[in-house]
């Protein structure tokens, strides 16, 4: 396909361009921006246009819990303020509960509120299209920026440049290409990048649903070793999105259902506190397969990786985006710190890179795993260990502002 671009910047189509970024979603896009803004001069490569756009009055079952790094750095980029607010939800207090159903003896609960974090609010759920259309719009006006659409089919890298050769045959050249290209990532393909491979054997199911009762901005998760977690997020008004990481057989068997048969289903978790479920209009659900992505490097010569590219954990913390754009964040940091004879793509620029982000991704993905192998057995007695953690947990305030510090990015 050839390469049609609104050109921002005077640089040539195929040389000139400090970055190139391979990837449209939220995470690929929020880097071209912040990147240009920094004074890079950016050209994202995206596929070929997707379908028509839905109706813009319904709910978009994909949505993210955004964290204060996430916040912070749409912020900076003024984006946050440019999407509609009034479809943003702040996450004013979380309840996790272990092995599911409150009748159940001696369940482990824990709980976060805004208010005790001295914070405004412990994150905010955010739909993938509102943000989307933020920085659709946002790219349409920045400076630097190059927006082209195509595919790669090869990646080739010498000692000043990386180049990309499109479908079409015509190259675009930069000193950096930044992979943010997802899960089943074609740059770090490209990069013989080694992955370490675990399948959850479970899908995240997603839908939207109003509620009965007020949610009061309460994000509530339940644990089960049989039903796998259930997560009810607020939306504005009376409304929640569902994130069910369910195993397969059963998310099989939760596809099936009409969506009114799936709220059926939710009310021994969500009847004691949200009331009766409904769901939305039009009734969409869709499902997400979860597994566990450890690349074995972020970087290669002349190669960046950024989001799931870099590296994809189980959502049940909420902070699969939150990671990705900690990496833009980063990136763009340590790009605008490098000494003057270094251009951006470096390898000595890039490993400060790597070493920024490999803390944090790390923890990030033993805690999920961890989480994970912890809810998933019915033994009893690990069954009775980790209620009794989680409610010792939550009667620790100087753990719990820790754990919400970590939690909110800071």
């Amino acid at each position: 396909m050839t390469t049609q671009a609104h050109t921002h910047s005077s640089s040539p189509a195929a040389a000139g361009t400090d970055i190139c970024i391979v990837g449209d979603g939220a995470v690929g896009k929020t880097a071209a921006l912040g990147l240009a803004q920094a004074g890079f001069k950016v050209t994202l490569l995206a596929p070929p246009a997707k379908s028509a756009a839905p109706d813009p009055a319904s709910w978009d079952v994909r949505v993210y819990a955004l964290n204060h790094t996430a916040h912070r750095l749409l912020s900076s980029l003024r984006v946050w303020d440019a999407m509609d607010g009034a479809r943003i939800a702040p996450v004013d207090n979380m309840t996790v509960q272990g092995d599911g159903l409150p009748e159940k003896a001696s369940p482990g609960l824990l709980s976060f509120d805004a208010y005790a974090a001295r914070t405004d609010a412990l994150a905010w759920i955010v739909e993938d299209r509102n943000l989307d259309q933020a920085l659709d719009a946002a790219l349409r006006f920045a400076p630097n920026v190059r927006l082209a659409q195509g595919r790669a089919t090869a990646l080739t890298v010498s000692e000043q440049s990386a180049t990309l050769t499109l479908e079409s045959g015509q190259p675009l050249s930069a000193a950096l290409v930044v992979g943010a290209d997802g899960a089943n990532s074609w740059v770090r393909g490209q990069c013989d990048i080694g992955l370490d491979y675990r399948a959850y054997g479970q899908n995240a199911i997603v839908t939207n649903f109003s509620c009965e009762l007020p949610h009061r901005g309460v994000a509530y998760q339940w644990f089960s070793p049989t039903d796998g977690v259930i997560a009810l997020l607020p939306l504005p008004g009376q409304r929640v999105s569902l994130v069910w990481s369910a195993p397969q057989a059963l998310a099989d068997q939760l596809l099936q259902l009409p969506l009114s048969a799936l709220a059926e289903r939710l009310a021994q978790w969500a009847a004691p506190v949200l009331g009766a479920l409904a769901p939305l209009q039009p009734e969409v659900a869709k499902a997400f397969p979860l597994r566990l992505i450890k690349p074995h490097a972020m970087i290669a010569p002349r190669v960046a990786l950024i989001g799931d590219a870099a590296h994809v954990v189980h959502p049940m913390a909420g902070h699969g985006m939150n990671l990705g754009f900690g990496d833009v964040a980063a990136l763009i940091d340590i790009l605008l710190k490098r000494e003057p004879q270094y251009d951006c793509g470096h390898e000595r620029v890039l490993r400060r890179y790597a070493r920024a982000r490999k803390e944090e991704v790390l923890l990030m993905q033993i805690a999920t795993d961890g989480l994970h192998r912890l809810f998933s057995t019915e033994a009893e007695p690990v069954r009775l260990v980790r209620n009794i953690g989680m409610s010792l947990v939550n009667h620790l305030p100087l753990l719990k502002r820790r754990l919400i510090a970590h939690a909110l990015g800071q």
